[in-house]
């Protein structure tokens, strides 16, 4: 049975101009079959151990403001981000703008545009569509390298990380 084929809207935080996140599927437990179908429950952007999201994320042009943004966060802009996005700042590190670690295994897959993926000893890789990154609870940031917005798939599951704390990120 197909259990949806509706439009999903991208979640647009004004905070973060221009970077869209598109929740797709997720669920916060290893999922069991048969089911009915239906979209299993899932609380926080990121998965906790055993859970998993399915989502796109779109990356604005360079020149957005989405970094100067973070470090002037407010609690308005805040609590809206943590409406939209739940759990998500709390992975952020306020002192180096888009630079964070999570208790996650991403596999990333670039559709649109150029992206650049920086780890934290400054090593870069440029991204191309059809370019495909995994991720291992790497600290990382993502820039767009180009003058158009870059768009990539990404499927997430939750991991245990010695490194990052569950309760430090709400």
């Amino acid at each position: 049975m197909f259990a949806s084929d509706d439009v999903v809207s991208p979640r647009k935080p004004a905070l973060l101009g221009g970077y869209e996140f598109t929740m797709l599927w997720g669920g916060d437990e290893t999922p069991r079959f048969p089911d009915d179908g239906s979209m299993p429950q899932w609380h926080t952007y990121f998965p906790p151990v055993g859970g998993f999201r399915f989502s796109m994320f779109t990356i604005p042009p360079r020149g957005s403001a989405a970094t100067a943004a973070l470090e002037n966060l407010d609690e308005n802009a805040a609590a809206e981000v943590e409406e939209q996005l739940p759990g998500l700042l709390g992975y952020m590190e306020p002192e180096d703008p888009g630079m964070h670690t999570t208790d996650t295994v991403d596999f990333e897959v670039v559709l649109e545009g150029t992206v650049v993926l920086e780890l934290d000893d400054g090593a870069t890789v440029t991204l191309h569509p059809g370019d495909t990154v995994v991720q291992n609870g790497t600290r990382h940031r993502w820039h767009n390298g180009g003058d158009t917005p870059a768009r990539l798939a990404l499927f997430v599951c939750g991991a245990h990380h010695a490194e990052v704390s569950r309760e430090a990120a709400p």
